[in-house]
């Protein structure tokens, strides 16, 4: 055998094998015993590595030995399992014959996870019945969410393109959509997955470590807010749980009035939030892994809730005049409490574009004149916002949907609702729709929030660990001066408006200027999402439709350089940016899709990826990577019939890293 720490094993193998990434992180000073055997076969160091690390990590926080060994081969199968892709033949053909079974969702059974790993008959139980709460940070937080988390096989890359695991060599400015973790992330949450690990397999039970976990999350996002101890905090899967859970917030307030929920551009939300704003199934599935009928109603939401939908743009796309757009949303509102409805008005800060919509200051009018005849819900599910802004808001009894996973850079699927002081008496002594549980289990809700009592007992364990991870970008942003967030926003958005003049055929759709209040932070004023349309090259009388646009979406993502190798210093990089926005055509006739670049937290605190360039250094970095996906945008434009006939799909990583074998890059 031979002892080796992390570092000195990072240095003999760098060059042909394995680069440690952040799955390594929390074991970082520890030795790892090598045998000849695992040495042979380098492509599967990680594998060894991995079971080896995590097996003497649990077994210094007090885990039997035997017991350790057997729950570390679970996170190492998973782990060479998500890198199958990238090995040859013959080293899949090597892995162990207990990689597949142990890497499996279900587990093999108590009786071979004895004989296995030697384990005693309370060892082994111990083992199976936490099976599901037992891996890799990045399957865990694959779990808890519905089909758009699910990761697909062929790309390795979830619904919106990204991944659970950090992919440091793609150029990230897709805040506005989902982002991948970065190191920053992972590490925070693998982190907090080894103190559930170990608390399970020290036999607590799953229910407890699990709530445990999101407690720390709830105490993490209060004191990242500055919340006072009557404000509220509940965990959703996403921001469109979220809207879900408003409404049935609504439905705790006891009264027999049918509801009425008005809707700002809800084109310009996610696309499930107008069915989830009358308590129908927005998927076909749920975070709590329930099958269910797409656009069903949900057991327990009223069925005569209505909607109304206050656009923010005209037919042709131009955005409406505030004043205008505030007559209509107070005339629908004062309409719907005459008619004796309970009245819910959502609000926007800030939509897919970048609008915000009714001002504070119109809210404040809407309370003087109607005081609690109505619920207010603010979408801030992009969260680029101050912690001072979001406090005024609940000041005016505002219930505040906010994610972790736009602005902040969080793995996607990452919602909370914060809720004012006084919606304390509601979860004291309301009923939620039965059919809720379906989303949400007893633990995403307040301790003392009697009405969850019927949820079921475990919490989103997977929402949790996502949590975490955005937790820790919000630590790192909150440690950048306002000023300083502000320098390196104008930045961005001069990079950004030069890059799109440069290009003919992108034209930027400017946004109106964000003001919520005075004491808003220089900051939070700035725009930090820039929506631009491109014409098509193939019709130079148009733009891009939704569907075209959303192929420039996809092979900007793709490593192109297989197709157009004579400029491959553009072609090969990975640029993840915003998903198309559905707008009118210039002409009027029918839509275009809109691309958006956005600037999120990790450019403000520093993208870990980074971390040895100089403050000045790593910000010049992410301005000219930001100038490369103008100019692969371009690139693409100019091969678009030969792209549209190979039509190259995503992936993980690029070609040069999957074809050279490595099990991080």
């Amino acid at each position: 055998m031979t002892s080796a720490t992390l570092r000195d094993i990072e240095c003999q193998l760098h060059a042909d094998a394995v680069r440690l990434a952040p799955e390594f992180a929390a074991f970082h000073g520890l030795k790892a015993e090598l045998d000849d055997d695992a040495r042979a076969r380098p492509a599967l160091l990680g594998l060894h590595l991995r079971l080896t690390l995590e097996a003497e990590t649990l077994t210094r926080k007090g885990v039997p030995a035997a017991l350790a060994r057997a729950a570390a081969a679970r996170a190492a199968a998973q782990f060479i399992t998500a890198e199958a892709g990238s090995l040859s033949s013959e080293d899949r053909a090597a892995l162990p014959g207990w990689v597949a079974p142990m890497a499996a969702e279900v587990s093999p059974g108590p009786a071979q996870l004895a004989r296995h790993f030697g384990l005693s008959a309370a060892e082994s139980d111990l083992l199976h019945r936490n099976w599901p709460h037992l891996g890799t940070a990045e399957a865990l937080m694959e779990t808890g969410g519905d089909i758009r988390l699910a990761r697909d096989p062929k790309t390795a890359l979830n619904g919106y393109g990204c991944s659970h695991r950090p992919r440091p060599w793609a150029i990230t400015f897709a805040s506005s959509t989902a982002s991948s973790s970065s190191e920053r992330g992972y590490i925070a949450a693998d982190k907090a997955r080894l103190r559930v690990t170990t608390a399970l397999l020290r036999g607590t039970a799953p229910e407890k470590a699990i709530r445990q976990s999101i407690e720390t999350v709830r105490r993490g996002i209060a004191s990242a807010f500055g919340l006072g101890a009557e404000e509220r905090i509940i965990l959703a899967a996403s921001g469109t749980d979220t809207e879900l859970l408003a409404l049935a917030l609504t439905h705790l307030a006891g009264s027999d009035k049918p509801i009425l929920n008005i809707l700002i551009a809800p084109e310009e939300t996610g696309r499930g939030v107008p069915m989830a704003a009358r308590g129908l199934h927005f998927a076909v599935d749920t975070a709590r892994g329930h099958d269910v009928t797409f656009e069903a109603p949900i057991d327990g939401f009223r069925p005569d809730t209505t909607l109304a939908n206050i656009m923010l743009r005209e037919a042709s796309g131009a955005v409406r005049e505030e004043a205008v757009v505030e007559a209509e949303i107070e005339a629908v509102l004062a309409a719907g409490i005459a008619e004796g409805k309970r009245v819910i008005l959502h609000g926007l800060d800030l939509s897919k574009t970048g609008l915000l919509a009714p001002s504070p200051a119109f809210l404040a009018k809407l309370r003087l004149d109607y005081g609690d005849e109505f619920d207010f819900v603010l979408d801030a599910c992009q969260t680029r916002l101050s912690p001072a802004s979001l406090r005024a808001y609940l000041a005016q009894d505002a219930v505040v949907l906010v994610t972790g996973s736009k602005f902040f850079t969080g793995p996607p699927f990452a919602g909370a609702a914060i809720l004012p002081a006084s919606y304390g008496a509601r979860l004291a002594t309301g009923t939620l729709p039965a059919g809720l549980s379906a989303y949400f289990g007893r633990d995403e809700f307040p301790a003392d929030a009697r009405c969850a009592t019927p949820l079921p007992p475990v919490g989103n364990y997977g929402l949790s660990l996502r949590w975490h991870a955005a937790l820790g970008e919000i630590k790192a942003l909150l440690r950048v001066p306002p000023a300083r967030r502000a320098e390196i926003l104008r930045g961005f958005g001069e990079t950004v408006r030069a890059a799109i003049a440069a290009q003919p055929s992108l034209t930027l759709l400017e946004a109106p200027a964000i003001r919520r209040m005075e004491s808003d932070e220089a900051w939070e004023r700035l725009p930090s999402i820039f929506t631009f349309s491109l014409r098509a090259p193939h019709a130079p009388e148009r733009c891009l439709t939704p569907a075209e646009a959303r192929q420039v979406y996809m092979w900007l993502n793709t490593d192109l350089s297989p197709l157009l190798p004579q400029e491959s210093w553009v072609a090969a990089r990975i640029c993840h940016i915003g998903q198309p926005v559905p707008l009118a055509q210039p002409q009027g006739e029918g839509q275009m899709g809109a691309l958006r670049v956005s600037a999120g937290a990790r450019l403000i605190s520093g993208e870990p990826s980074h971390r040895n360039l100089a403050a000045q250094a790593r910000l010049a970095r992410e301005f000219l990577d930001l100038n490369t996906v103008f100019l692969k945008i371009d690139l693409i434009l100019r091969n678009w019939d030969k792209l549209a006939e190979a039509n190259p799909a995503p992936a993980y990583r690029p070609a040069r890293l999957a074809s050279a074998g490595l099990v991080r890059a």
